[in-house]
């Protein structure tokens, strides 16, 4: 367990909460690391099915690049770099943005589809094996609570959800 640094501002974990991350931390670590290695199989990194599968949610299969950013927690020059890479190999097609002579839109494209289609079943099967499988529909549940509490704990409030007049 770690122990106290001489003036360190932040409050230290005691041993519940220590114990409590570092079993997250080794569980996101485990279960990334088999999926990521399963989906290897079909020649897509993890990044590449994100972008993938994150584009065939969008109307018409296209996104912009900040939207698509957004949505995937990159920073633009990230996904614009990545992006690069995908259109070089047919996966997906930039294209100037109407709306924003300075930004791009990003197109799934034909072979970026069957490509995402085969991947899939793999990705499925794999999140499956190392994630659903070994849990029931309790601690499911559970973990669906305990994600809402922390991603709604980085919000801010909605308006008036704090009881502020506005």
């Amino acid at each position: 367990m770690s122990t106290k640094k001489p003036g360190s501002a932040a409050p230290w974990l005691d041993e519940h909460e220590e114990r409590a991350w570092r079993a997250f931390r080794r569980m996101m670590i485990a279960v990334r690391t088999a999926t990521v290695r399963d989906l290897a199989e079909t020649d897509l990194s993890e990044p590449d099915y994100e972008v993938l599968s994150t584009l065939a949610e969008c109307p018409e299969v296209t996104s912009t690049l900040h939207e698509q950013a957004t949505k995937m927690g990159w920073s633009r020059s990230r996904l614009s770099r990545h992006a690069g890479r995908m259109e070089t190999r047919g996966l997906i097609r930039r294209a100037p943005d109407p709306a924003d002579g300075r930004g791009c839109l990003l197109i799934l494209t034909a072979l970026g589809r069957d490509t995402l289609r085969s991947a899939t079943p793999v990705h499925l099967e794999s999140v499956r094996r190392h994630f659903a499988d070994p849990l029931n529909t309790d601690d499911l549940t559970d973990l669906i609570r305990i994600g809402d509490k922390i991603m709604s704990a980085g919000r801010p409030p909605e308006n008036g959800a704090d009881g502020a007049q506005g």
